[in-house]
């Protein structure tokens, strides 16, 4: 890994937007905690959920704010200063993409959050999501061939990768979203990483990198940062649908715009994808909706094994940083690679676990409300 000429010229804009967005996310976090509970937006604890007590959920209204403004302002000061130039795969129509779909995912996500809608609701949400950004013209012209070359995703090859992409990415941090601070955790690891390469030689961007996508990706970072002040174990606010959906669009478009970053978020983003992955296949080969509610998920395995609720988050955080770390020293077919063979040792992993009688997963029929997969985070 070798840092691009133009890194050190992002530092002052990288480090700008960062600041904007915590210190925005921190202050307006409580403030959004606040609003919810006099809308009653409240997550009840029962018998599937983790929080013995009630508390709000929405503070992903705080993130996206935060993050969006950070990002215009970043934008604003770079238009009339000139200082970082976009990459050629990010133009005017691309950014509307990214801060008016983000916009839009928040809302779609705060609908849910205050109406509790069924998961066939939301998952419409997410395609009509993930449409607005196709035709806003959000999807890769070519990926790097983990072979070697690139493949050409224009026309109806781009639609399709772009749509499945980002619903996803989106379910990804949705199903992962079961404990305090754990999916904004792993959306902060995510998103810098993602700044992080960008700041190199290894996006095909040749020595000058993409220090433009490095600032858009710590926008993200700073929110998150600021958020987790409040979300983490024991959480005073959940991040709630607005939070999942604008986080997983986000990261997906990121690593559509930015050169080369599709194989890097599929390894840093190894836990929830293939958690959802093998929570799918399990439920299909028991005879189950995929969206059937349980205590299947990686979380849930790990605090039956004994694990207290804030070692599980840690260790999981400390997997997505192993994985992140590979990503920035391994090249495009050695990452696509790792991540095929995450995702068979994880399946072992969870065999055996199995076949020995831990973490069992208890089967909790129950309505499809928020979350696809029939849960209310965490």
């Amino acid at each position: 890994m070798r840092f691009a000429a133009g890194a050190i010229d992002a530092l002052p804009f990288i480090v700008g937007a960062f600041a904007i967005a915590g210190v925005l996310a921190f202050i307006l976090t409580p403030v959004v905690g606040r609003i919810a509970e006099r809308l009653d937006m409240i997550d009840q604890p029962d018998h599937r959920r983790v929080n013995t007590s009630p508390v709000p959920r929405g503070g992903g209204l705080a993130v996206a704010f935060a993050s969006i403004v950070a990002t215009v302002v970043f934008l604003l000061f770079n238009q009339g200063t000139n200082a970082l130039r976009a990459p050629a795969s990010i133009g005017s129509i691309e950014l509307v993409a990214l801060l008016g779909g983000g916009v839009l995912a928040a809302v779609i996500g705060a609908l849910d959050d205050y109406l509790q809608l069924r998961a066939r609701w939301q998952l419409g949400g997410q395609l009509l999501l993930a449409l607005t950004a196709v035709l806003l013209g959000a999807t890769p012209d070519v990926i790097t061939n983990p072979f070697g070359g690139q493949i050409d995703t224009g026309g109806a090859v781009g639609i399709a990768f772009a749509v499945v992409w980002i619903l996803g990415m989106i379910n990804s941090i949705n199903f992962i979203d079961g404990l305090d601070g754990l999916s904004s955790g792993i959306g902060l690891i995510a998103a810098a990483t993602l700044g992080l390469i960008s700041l190199t030689t290894a996006v095909g961007a040749g020595d000058a990198g993409q220090p433009f996508v490095a600032v858009l990706c710590f926008a993200l970072v700073g929110a998150l940062v600021g958020f987790l002040r409040w979300n983490f174990h024991p959480a005073s606010i959940f991040s709630g649908t607005s939070g999942v959906m604008f986080v997983g669009y986000t990261l997906a478009l990121l690593s559509i715009l930015g050169v080369a970053k599709v194989a890097v978020a599929l390894l840093v983003l190894g836990v929830p994808i293939i958690d959802t992955f093998w929570i799918i296949v399990r439920r299909l080969a028991a005879g189950r909706s995929p969206f059937t509610p349980d205590r299947g998920h990686i979380h849930h395995r790990l605090l039956d094994l004994g694990l207290s609720h804030k070692q599980t988050v840690l260790f999981i955080y400390g997997i997505c940083v192993l994985l992140g770390l590979l990503s920035l020293i391994l090249t495009v077919s050695q990452q696509v690679t790792a991540f095929v063979v995450f995702l068979l040792l994880s399946g072992v992993v969870l065999f055996v676990i199995t076949r020995r009688g831990l973490g069992h997963p208890a089967h909790t029929p129950g309505p499809d409300r928020t979350h696809p997969d029939g849960t209310t985070p965490p």
